[in-house]
């Protein structure tokens, strides 16, 4: 793989934002169902920019100060967060209980795993096992999202912003939800094959991205836009 194309996936987690944040300048307006993934995008800019500066300049930074893996676990918590609220606010009629359990579930592994298990601000690594839970539960989420549109009989669910917002969560939280449940003993074993796993987490960055700027793209007349 070439060095340029190195550099954009390295990068990915960056500028793959400005895709969704440019259309969303350029439509300005938007339906309020998608307000908590619109603060996300800020919220994972901030982040994700903070986290590549810290890799980057890696070698000049004192200890604990070169790490980055904390940032990825308060990403995490965070990114859930706001994709809760907005599964939570869709005018969906069922499983409305499902949708209130799934973040105590997460509320109930940090207070565990991260009091008996691991450093919630480990510098020394990112937490697989709350990136894998968060992914599975965002799953949840989303298998939720399509089944009530299912039930509901509906036949313009690709016209809806929301679908094409679950359809690109979807897409990342299953494939990162193997990467870290595979990374770290893959680290022990293959530290190169880890890497590359790494890349196939960006790629789905980008594409769930690029599925969030069609979502901002076509809100105009669509059925969520209240």
């Amino acid at each position: 793989m070439s060095k340029w194309l190195y550099f954009l996936l390295d990068w990915s987690e960056v500028w793959a934002l400005f895709l969704p944040l440019t259309v969303l300048f350029l439509t300005r307006k938007q339906p309020k169902t998608l307000t908590p993934v619109i603060v996300y995008l800020w919220v994972a800019l901030v982040l994700n920019g903070l986290t590549d500066l810290i890799m980057v300049n890696y070698n000049n930074l004192p200890s604990p100060f070169n790490s980055n893996t904390y940032l990825y676990n308060i990403h995490s918590v965070l990114r859930f967060a706001f994709f809760s609220i907005f599964f939570i606010r869709l005018p969906q009629f069922h499983f409305k209980k499902l949708k209130l359990v799934l973040p105590l579930i997460l509320l109930i592994f940090l207070l565990v795993n991260f009091s008996l298990f691991e450093p919630f601000f480990n510098t020394a690594s990112l937490s697989g096992n709350l990136l894998a839970v968060e992914a599975f539960l965002l799953l949840v989420y989303c298998l939720q999202y399509y089944l009530s549109e299912l039930r509901t009989d509906s036949e313009t669910i690709m016209n809806g912003p929301d679908f094409w917002v679950v359809t690109g969560l979807s897409i990342y939280v299953v494939v990162i939800f193997f990467i870290f449940l595979f990374y770290y003993p893959m680290m022990k074993v293959n530290a190169r094959l880890a890497d590359n796993m790494w890349n196939v987490h960006n790629v789905a960055f980008i594409i769930f991205c690029i599925f969030l700027a069609k979502a901002f793209y076509g809100t105009a007349g669509n059925k969520h836009s209240n």
